[in-house]
């Protein structure tokens, strides 16, 4: 809790955007919003000083219809940001900080972060998703970000717990965002390979094979199809097999 209230921010913007009054939380979005659409660039301290606030506003919100409406509505700033660089570093500082505080949050407020976390995961993807997720340097400056943070093998600063839960929803996320299944999926599946590969922790290495072997990362890549219709062919020739004559008893 210290922790924490060290990092209070005493701008009262923040304690309007967690407001329990609707009307008063969406003036203040709305303030934000119009802060983000700006095109002059942002730096990635002024996005870590933002966050900072706006963790904060999540700490503070305490009614869970609330709590899960705030965390949509802080997943939709990222749609205020009109510039590339900047949407790309607001989701940056998005993780920073969560791996910073992680550690910080307590039991009875861990499942308002674990929904913002879902939140942003899936945010993300819609964002890499757009125009047929054709733009490949969007893609790859976005997953490189989650390299950087929540995925990052080998970084002893990012907790396991940030890890898992990231590594627990990678593939619910993706599957809510891709439903005409044309994304580049193995590209989109790199940085859990890759934690799979190189984490020195064999209970994150298990967790990243555990989520890896769903059934709609088969489905993405057309083995399914493939191994069924293989499965029928050979049924079918064993029922050819045991429909042959057999001969006369003797």
């Amino acid at each position: 809790m210290a922790a924490t209230a060290e990092a209070q921010p005493s701008n009262p913007f923040v304690k309007q955007l967690a407001s329990s009054d609707r009307r008063t939380r969406d003036r203040a979005l709305d303030s934000l919003r119009t802060y983000l659409r700006r095109s002059a660039p942002f730096s990635s301290l002024d996005f870590l000083k933002l966050w900072k606030g706006l963790f904060y506003c999540m700490w503070m919100q305490d009614k869970p219809r609330n709590q899960q409406r705030l965390a949509r509505d802080l997943a939709d700033l990222v749609d205020a940001l009109s510039t590339r660089e900047n949407m790309l570093g607001f989701l940056e500082g998005f993780w920073k900080t969560m791996a910073r505080e992680w550690g910080n949050i307590d039991a009875l407020r861990m499942d308002k972060y674990l929904y913002l976390v879902r939140c942003y995961v899936n945010k993300g993807f819609e964002k890499v998703a757009r125009d047929g997720w054709k733009d490949e340097g969007l893609r790859e400056e976005y997953l490189q970000i989650l390299e950087g943070t929540p995925l990052h093998a080998r970084d002893h600063k990012i907790p396991n717990g940030l890890r898992y839960h990231v590594i627990d929803i990678y593939v619910d996320e993706l599957d809510k965002v891709d439903t005409d299944r044309t994304a580049p999926v193995e590209a989109l599946l790199r940085p859990m390979r890759k934690l799979g590969k190189e984490s020195p922790a064999k209970t994150v290495r298990s967790r990243v094979k555990e989520a890896l072997d769903d059934d709609r990362v088969s489905d993405w890549k057309g083995e399914r199809e493939e191994e069924t219709g293989s499965q029928a062919g050979g049924g079918g020739e064993q029922s050819a097999d045991d429909g042959e004559f057999g001969g006369f008893d003797d």
